[in-house]
């Protein structure tokens, strides 16, 4: 196990690096960061000089990988870091240098027992895309398709592991301090974090989370997916149908390809929506770089290592939510939230209620580009601490996808109404879901599955209960209260004097 100093001689280092960029002031400046967290930040920022803007994104960039991934969890986390780093956290986006070719070749090498010439007729060696954990190159296959491979960075998966622990140690120690830290649950979201990356560093699971998603989108057939190639995907690389396509965020490209940039966005909207609402399983990591256009206007998406999961319960909760704010029904959002128990029940609804007005109601119905971000997120962020809300991990993923979608959507179109967008896909799903005959089916559904676990219940209570045989059934045991005395377990009084009362009656027999 690593030493403490270790961890802080590692924190020193990275927050030396923080300093430089100037993404330690707004914490050294917040009246909530315990004292000992800014006696730290002074030592870590001594004789360096600051820089009056933060530049949050270049910090971690400059510190390694793993910091780069913590700042994309991070930036799921407002409530933890600020409006500014969160917006200025979305820039991270996996730029790096490359590792050498042959590096990666020998990689490719060791994944499969059959020589590359017999998996590939063509890799070639200048890399596409260079990520914190991987990097992508275009290659043709022996049967003549053309695909794109993504290895693992050689050595990534130690330089993970340390640099973990010290966040979680960190996390422990920051948390333990209490008061507004313990409410945000900062160890939760890095064991957050330590679970996408673990998907992440393991790429067979990263082509099963692509090969889930195509198959819960084949209702949106203007959302792709690319088709993973099984037999030259391993743990450390895996083999994907290769996409020719504009980069979304390119908007010249678009326009002079003549792609509807309004109706994209809609597409972007709904898919996610598909994704989080109707099939729970979502990709999480939708920025610029990961969406495609193709020839033939569909949107094409990549990149599958963080995806997001909600459970139908949670769903439904997420649904009647966003229907609430939509329509301007706050007693029923606030309702939720109590069902939810994401709002702690010695408070009163009606007053929840109000307070998700004052929100909601200055936004709705609305532009995009007309709404203050920073006031909504300022107003939501209040209402959490007002009413003792604590985070709720699995929604962080969603919460930091939304975002994401949402700025993809409106540089498509600034004019886009996401709440007018959502509103007819929410409501047919609420309607398919809550109506009679789902709850019909439900229920017939649940009575069956009960019925179907009798026969091993009973089973089950047989092998509890066992017949008897021929032995006498027992007498009854009263019960013996038992204190603790010493070093171990004593009969109280009462005990010793029915113990002595039964040995004297077997000494007169």
């Amino acid at each position: 196990m690593t030493r403490a100093r270790t961890h802080i001689w590692r924190l020193l280092k990275w927050g030396r690096m923080l300093a430089r960029h100037g993404a330690l002031s707004g914490i050294e400046r917040d009246p909530m960061t315990p004292v000992p967290v800014k006696r730290m930040i002074r030592v870590a920022r001594f004789g360096a000089r600051v820089p009056k803007k933060p530049a949050y994104a270049d910090a971690l960039e400059a510190i390694g990988p793993a910091a780069i991934k913590l700042g994309q969890t991070l930036a799921t986390r407002p409530d933890l870091v600020g409006e500014e780093a969160t917006h200025d956290l979305l820039r991270l986006q996996d730029r790096l240098p490359p590792v050498s070719f042959d590096r990666i070749e020998e990689t490719i090498a060791q994944s499969f027992d059959k020589p590359l010439d017999q998996l590939f007729s063509r890799i070639e060696t200048d890399p596409v895309g260079a990520a914190s954990i991987a990097q992508v190159h275009k290659a043709e296959t022996t049967d003549g398709r053309t695909v794109a491979i993504k290895v693992l960075r050689p050595g990534i998966e130690k330089v993970f592991a340390r640099d973990i622990e010290t966040y979680e140690w960190a996390a422990a120690q920051v948390e333990a301090m209490g008061g507004e830290l313990a409410r945000l649950r900062p160890r939760l979201t890095i064991e957050t974090f330590k679970r996408w990356t673990a998907r992440e560093l393991d790429l067979r699971r990263e082509a099963a989370s692509a090969s889930e998603l195509a198959e819960g989108m084949t209702a949106e057939p203007d959302f792709v997916i690319p088709e993973i190639d099984w037999q030259r995907t391993g743990g450390r690389v895996m083999t994907l149908q290769w996409f020719d396509g504009i980069k979304i965020s390119d908007r010249a490209a678009l326009d002079a390809a003549g792609h509807d940039r309004a109706a994209l966005a809609k597409t972007l909207v709904r898919a996610f929506l598909r994704q989080a609402i109707s099939e729970g399983f979502f990709h999480a990591d939708l920025h610029q770089g990961n969406l495609f256009v193709l020839p033939d206007g569909k949107i094409a998406a990549i990149d599958f290592g963080i995806m997001g999961r909600i459970d139908r319960r949670a769903r439904l909760w997420l649904a009647e939510i966003l229907y609430g704010l939509i329509t301007g029904n706050y007693r029923r959002v606030a309702e939720i939230h109590f069902e939810a128990a994401y709002v702690p029940p010695h408070h009163n609804v009606a007053e929840f209620a109000t307070a998700l007005r004052a929100v909601g109601e200055p936004i709705r119905g609305l532009p995009v580009k007309d709404i203050s971000i920073g006031q909504m997120l300022d107003g939501l962020f209040a209402i959490t601490r007002d009413f003792d809300m604590p985070t709720q991990p699995h929604l962080l993923l969603l919460q930091k996808t939304m975002v994401m979608v949402e700025g993809v959507a409106t540089s498509l179109d600034p004019d886009i109404n996401m709440w007018e967008t959502a509103k007819p896909f929410v409501s047919e799903w609420l309607r398919s879901e809550l109506g009679p005959e789902a709850a019909i089916a439900d229920r017939i559904r649940e009575d069956f599955g009960t019925l179907a676990r009798l026969p091993q219940l009973v089973r089950r209570l047989e092998a509890e209960f066992p017949d008897p045989g021929g032995a006498p059934p027992l007498p009854p045991l009263r019960e013996i209260e038992r204190v603790r005395v010493g070093g171990g377990w004593r009969y109280a009084a009462v005990a010793i004097a029915a113990f002595a009362a039964g040995l004297a009656g077997s000494l007169l027999l």
